[in-house]
């Protein structure tokens, strides 16, 4: 596998992650919001990824394939005050899980990280590579 691979390999892995930070942020910003643009309760939203090949035959990329909702049911909280309630008292909340998010954020976070390490590595290598017969 050549050098220059890696920085598309880094790349693809790099947009893949900042999307899947993205959702993370969507998730979180509407972690307590009580509806969502079309009235319901939000739903978390979850990156799908997908391998991508690359000119290399012993190595692939990455790419987010969709964007998928969350299925779980909402969260229930009572409340007879709240303007959302139900006749019950109940409002419907989003299936957001903050803890879940929060974890989600720091590995992608690291994912992100990783690369960027990593293509400045390959950066060097090369750089170093040019250097060779200076001498």
């Amino acid at each position: 596998m050549s050098l220059f691979n890696v920085f598309n390999i880094s790349g693809s892995a790099m947009s893949a992650q900042s999307q899947r930070l993205n959702a993370v942020a969507s998730n979180l910003a509407n972690a307590d919001s009580a509806a969502s643009a079309n009235g319901a309760a939000y739903k978390a939203k979850q990156v799908v990824f997908s391998a991508v090949p690359t000119k290399s035959p012993d190595a692939s990329g990455v790419k987010v394939t969709k964007v998928i909702e969350d299925q779980s049911p909402p969260r229930i909280i009572y409340d007879p005050k709240h303007p959302l309630a139900d006749e019950k008292g109940y409002v419907s909340m989003p299936n957001v899980n903050v803890t879940e998010e929060m974890v989600n954020m720091i590995s992608a976070s690291r994912a992100y990280q990783n690369n960027v390490e990593t293509m400045n590595a390959v950066k060097t290598m090369l750089s170093k590579t040019l250097t060779i017969g200076q001498s």
